[in-house]
């Protein structure tokens, strides 16, 4: 039952709406999941069929939050209508009409480590040496080219100038090749092979045209330009559309996110209309303020003004600290203060980061402290080796033509098939026009393989055909066991018995139990599409709600997550904002609306911190404190000095002096007057802090003997020390 009544006005409007273009800009903690689930619900009441409806977000489980929730207002219904991730819906559709495009429909999802190792591999036989030409650099320019939907032959023609720039078109051109010839696309061909599909063949283009009658799109900010052409594309006169998203919240520029579509939206849907949701439920009103106070420094903004009836609640709390452990250290004493103070558990509190490398210290240190933690976005559990590893196994099974997948398990468990050998095999493969798996066949043509390392081969391809032929007669969990089984993986770490070794049993133990679990859901699933819900799941989809632990997170992978208390760590400048020759697709503007995602994930109560030296590329760096400390409204903000009256990690002689005279107020000593005595604490500029343990002589002659840190004891003349005093 849908009872409108329990939305406000503003998001009211936005449902009964029934144009055929909307805009709905929503701030953070604004009820945006609740508007567009009403709106689906309201959709279905008024007569559109489930199966019409096209609900697209960026994350699975965004999607699949959703769905429940309009399940709960229209019940089996929701089941029907085509909701999920921009890559699944796409590559739902691209199963059904790869054909069309010169592809199986079994192809493989390639993701960032596999796109990597093509880019690697083709590197290497093209023999490219070039400084600055890194593997990563490259496959980073093929996706960055892609989401801009430029094409090999595009890039060589009007932009590859430089030599560099025209080995990466060849690079370019060849990874494609290489994908097609493999039966595989990566992330980006998920958006863009449908866009090719839709405009060279109208009879598709009108069938999907026919189908969808309503479009929704969350999160509207962070489309790209193929998605957004997409989007384009499938409008019909029929068909109307709703899209739902803030300016402010943009931080995707790195993967193609265009914040002008929000603009040019408006444009191309002249008839649309604009709605605003502009009551926060999330926050305090004090959280409010702040985050507002800063992002008001963006020039390039949709005008709206965030307001909330929650309480004021406190202040945010900023925590000067001495280096990344005594930062951790600081985090680790107010989480157990604040869990005494508001009987809050573990999993109330967050700590955000800029960069995955920042949990390391905090890692350190909450395992000292025993306070529990998750990690999100580190190396996730499908990106771990021995779980890539049966995952690559289970890609050839499915998909023969998957030749990265296939290198990579090539030789695991060992075999004794070697580089050499299987170097030997790719150029026989090419020569001949063949697959590698094909090329497996044929081992025993291929020159100079010794006999012995052809059977083993030739063993190996026996083992994937048995699979092959048994992936249509078992269900994924049976298939998956029984190989898991067959290669000995379990007995190889269990007889390894080194704590790496027991880590990698339990991850495969985890796998087997993530694919149990889902064949038991989903009995009729085959494995193309086990693989593929493993290929598009994101950090944020592993999340696990019912652990009592303190989530540690990038800020990008905080997004559409809420916490009672939520930490800001790593506060300075070059680290948040992140400079600039660390990402080139970094703006100011942009980092300022990650900062502000940041602090609106809170709903009690934000910290924030900031160290001043941390331990970056092998040397202590001394920092400076981030611009946008400085941009938050001071009325809202307490400034705590964390580090002090501890003993510190890494201090310099320089930095203690500073960390004294920034927390002490050393004006009102008179230095010029100031006695020197026995038990007289005093700061020298290259010993760094001392006590004096003797004073001799009068006038110009005193002197003094103190006693600085690590017993280093020094006679200095007064008058020449420049000693500073501090008591």
């Amino acid at each position: 039952m849908i009872d409108l009544k329990k939305l406000n006005s503003a998001q009211q409007k936005a449902v009964e709406f029934t144009g055929s273009a909307q805009m709905i800009v929503a701030g953070a903690g604004s009820g945006k999941t609740k508007v567009l689930t009403y709106k689906v619900a309201y959709l279905l009441k008024h007569g559109y069929k489930p199966e019409s409806i096209l609900a697209l977000t960026f994350t699975n489980k965004a999607a699949n939050e959703m769905k429940g929730r309009i399940a709960d207002l229209v019940g089996k219904k929701a089941e029907s209508i085509w909701m999920g991730t921009f890559h699944s819906v796409f590559a739902r559709i691209l199963r059904t009409e790869a054909k069309h495009l010169n592809y199986k429909s079994n192809f493989s999802i390639y993701d960032t480590e596999d796109s990597y190792s093509l880019v690697s591999n083709i590197m290497m036989s093209f023999n490219i040496e070039i400084e600055g030409l890194t593997v990563n650099s490259v496959r980073h320019r093929i996706s960055f080219l892609k989401n801009h939907m430029i094409t090999p032959a595009e890039y060589k023609k009007k932009i590859a100038k430089s030599l560099k720039e025209g080995k990466i078109a060849d690079v370019f051109e060849e990874y494609q090749d290489r994908l097609v010839a493999n039966n595989a696309m990566d992330f980006e061909d998920l958006l863009l092979k449908p866009i090719q599909l839709f405009n060279s063949n109208k009879k598709i283009i009108q069938k999907y045209k026919k189908r969808f009658k309503y479009i929704l799109v969350d999160e509207f900010q962070d489309t790209n330009k193929a998605q957004y052409e997409l989007l384009k594309t499938l409008v019909s006169r029929s068909c109307k559309i709703t899209v739902v998203g803030d300016d402010a919240q943009s931080i995707y520029s790195w993967r193609g996110a265009n914040i002008g579509n929000m603009h040019d939206f408006r444009k191309d849907f002249k008839n649309h209309k604009l709605f605003k949701l502009e009551q926060n439920y999330r926050s305090t009103k004090t959280i409010l303020a702040a985050a507002d106070s800063v992002i008001k420094n963006n020039k390039s903004q949709v005008n709206k003004t965030l307001w909330t009836q929650n309480n004021d609640g406190e202040q945010l709390t900023l925590l000067r600290c001495a280096d990344e452990k005594d930062e951790a250290f600081q985090l680790a004493k107010y989480i157990k203060k604040e869990i005494i103070k508001k009987k809050l558990s573990y999993k109330d509190f967050a700590i955000l980061y800029r960069t995955n490398a920042q949990s390391r210290a905090l890692e350190d240190i909450f395992n000292k402290e025993k306070i529990p933690y998750v990690i999100i976005g580190g190396v996730e559990f499908y990106r771990r080796k021995e779980v890539k590893d049966v995952v690559a196994y289970l890609r050839v099974i499915a998909n023969q033509n998957d030749e990265e997948s296939l290198l990579r398990i090539m030789n695991f468990p060992q075999r004794g098939i070697g580089n050499t050998t299987v170097t030997r095999m790719i150029a026989f493969a090419r020569k001949h026009e063949l697959t590698l798996f094909q090329t497996m066949n044929r081992v025993f043509e291929v020159i100079d393989i010794k006999e012995r390392i052809q059977k083993n081969v030739k063993g190996f391809r026996v083992l994937l055909e048995k699979y092959i032929n048994l992936k249509d007669n078992l269900s994924v969990g049976e298939l998956s066991r029984a190989l898991i089984d067959e290669l000995g993986l379990i007995r190889m770490f269990k007889s390894e018995n080194t704590p790496e070794s027991r880590s990698r049993m339990d991850n495969i133990n985890e796998l087997m139990a993530a694919i149990t679990e889902y064949s038991n859901a989903n009995k009729d699933a085959k494995l193309d599409q086990f693989l593929e819900e493993v290929s598009l799941i994101s950090a944020i989809d592993m999340k696990d709600d019912t652990k009592n632990a303190v989530t540690l997170l990038t800020v990008h992978s905080a997004k559409g997550l809420e916490f009672p208390i939520v930490f800001i760590s790593g506060l300075e400048e070059e680290i948040f904002p992140l400079a600039n020759r660390f990402s080139e697709d970094s703006t100011v503007e942009e980092e300022r609306r990650l900062f502000y995602v940041g602090v609106t994930r809170a709903e009690q109560k934000v910290y924030l911190s900031h160290a001043r030296s941390r331990y970056r590329f092998g040397e202590v760096a001394y920092q400076s404190r981030s611009r946008f400390i400085d941009e938050i409204e001071p009325s809202t903000l307490q400034e705590i000095n964390g580090g002090i009256g501890r003993k510190a990690n890494r201090k310099t002689k320089k930095e203690l002096f500073y960390e004294y005279f920034n927390s002490v107020d050393y004006d009102d000593f008179d230095q010029e007057n100031k006695v020197v005595r026995i038990g007289s604490r005093v700061m020298h500029e290259k010993f760094g802090l001392g006590k004096v343990i003797d004073v001799t002589g009068a006038g110009d002659q005193v002197k003094a003997t103190v006693s600085f840190e690590g017993n280093n004891v020094r006679q200095l003349m007064l008058k020449f020390a420049r000693l500073k005093i501090l008591h």
